[in-house]
């Protein structure tokens, strides 16, 4: 259903996908947009090991898209290295293919926003994260991205370099 990389010799082992979906802090969420033009919007995420979660608005223009086709792409850059004597960058990436859910329930939805709250503010108290939840509570909106296919690349330097 997927393609197979080209230069499997720059795959990612799934460990190092995980490590980079673990310690980014965004990526671009793509979607088929208005139009049939592409969509791709940079967003926070987290990745719990199993699914990403984003948070955005009620309404707009990610949302729209989601609903009228849930299939998306997710791409996270670990490294972009420019190496501007040998004309290239030393790159590491990756691509994960899914699709996306609204949480709708607000078990799942709570859990998914408290997810990201402890990854974006993981040195404030319990008590100051309920807060801030609380407050925006009423216009949140959480999405879930089920992963069907991750996939990690690096430029063949950092490839070598690893044997």
């Amino acid at each position: 259903m997927f393609r197979e990389m080209r230069r499997k010799k720059q795959a990612l082992p799934k460990e190092d996908c995980a490590a980079i979906l673990n310690r980014g802090t965004s990526g671009v969420l793509a979607l088929a947009g208005d139009n049939d033009y592409p969509y791709a919007v940079p967003i926070s995420y987290v990745y719990d090991g199993e699914k990403l979660y984003f948070h955005c608005a009620k309404s707009g223009h990610k949302l729209d898209a989601i609903c009228r086709n849930p299939k998306a792409s997710f791409c996270v850059i670990d490294q972009d290295q420019i190496v501007s004597e040998e004309y290239t960058t030393y790159f590491r990436s990756v691509i994960v293919f899914g699709k996306i859910r609204i949480l709708e329930e607000d078990g799942e939805k709570r859990a998914a926003i408290e997810k990201l709250a402890l990854k974006y503010a993981p040195d404030d108290t319990m008590e100051n994260r309920q807060e801030a939840i609380e407050k925006e509570w009423k216009p949140l909106c959480t999405l879930e991205m089920i992963p069907e296919h991750i996939s990690g690349k690096e430029a063949i330097e950092l490839a070598r370099q690893r044997k």
